[in-house]
């Protein structure tokens, strides 16, 4: 038995989760208990938490309009959950309306769980809450898909990058629906190289996609993304069960991922000097409002 359960690779958390017949999300929670902090109860207990904090997040937007601190969005989840669905369905419009109330907590300033960045914060609690409604599974089975969610995010954190200043919007969106993508194909039964190649169709779809919040508030455009791509990883993971796959593997999409944020403009890369940032409307929120520092991650 691997007594460190390491992995650098996407390659390499297959193969351990192959080798002992395992969910991607019992080798992360292997991998915890051999870093030698915490025993596995705790661990466990500690992913328990980060849910409950997810659904409260979710709660808290849905309830009442967030007063954001850019001003820039107003109860965007709350309109989304009273809408009747007209081309989906109510748990879709449910996990759009999820996605935009967490995110709206999270640009209020409120207690969220950064999954993996404050800035896409609803897509992954959405996506697993959509995914729940749809399985009928308990709040279990709900953490052991966080913890397959956060394997796959340390893969690319390490390979590539979590950071919208290093990788533009790809790096916070891609990566937070890429690690959704994969936790939901698990959830729903799909064995670990199913759910790496959900993770994969994910993150290649999002990939250019620049950070370029007006004002530098993250609020317009990633509020409204959280929402977008909450179905695009929920697309994603339906595409795998199906027996799709990614033609490119999942480490050559990271890879990927990193040369083309390397190569991206710093404009283009949370610095609000280029793209919606500075359209005549962004501009005019500009002159309004004082500029500030992408103030969330």
């Amino acid at each position: 038995m691997n007594k460190t359960y390491r992995f650098d690779t996407m390659a390499d958390l297959v193969a351990l989760a192959e080798a002992e017949d395992i969910s991607l999300g019992e080798v992360a929670l292997r991998h915890e208990v051999a870093l030698g902090q915490l025993d596995r109860d705790e661990v466990l207990a500690a992913m328990r938490t980060r849910w409950a904090t997810m659904k409260q997040s979710m709660e808290v937007g849905l309830a009442a309009p967030q007063k954001t601190m850019g001003g820039l969005s107003h109860g965007a989840g709350q309109m989304m959950a009273g809408h009747r669905p007209v081309l989906s369905d109510a748990i879709a419009t449910g996990v759009m309306a999820r996605a935009l109330a967490v995110n709206e907590c999270s640009a209020a300033m409120r207690r969220i769980v950064a999954a993996p960045t404050a800035g896409s914060s609803g897509i992954l609690p959405a996506s697993l809450w959509g995914a729940q409604q749809r399985l009928g599974c308990e709040d279990e089975a709900v953490v052991m898909a966080l913890l397959a969610a956060a394997a796959l995010g340390m893969v690319m954190a390490n390979r590539a990058t979590i950071s919208g200043a290093q990788g533009g919007c790809m790096a916070e969106v891609g990566v937070s629906a890429a690690m959704a993508a994969g936790a939901m194909a698990e959830m729903a039964g799909a064995p670990p190289d199913v759910a790496v190649h959900a993770m994969a169709l994910a993150l290649k779809n999002t990939l250019g996609l620049v950070c370029d919040p007006i004002g530098g508030y993250v609020e317009v455009p990633c509020i409204k993304r959280n929402a977008i791509f909450a179905i695009h990883a929920t697309t994603a993971a339906e595409m795998a069960l199906a027996g799709i796959r990614s033609f490119v593997p999942a480490d050559q999409v990271i890879a990927a991922m990193k040369e083309i944020g390397d190569a991206m403009p710093k404009k283009l890369k949370e610095t609000s000097q280029g793209g919606l940032a500075t359209t005549l409307i962004g501009l005019e929120v500009m002159a309004r409002r004082p500029r500030v520092d992408h103030v969330q991650g």
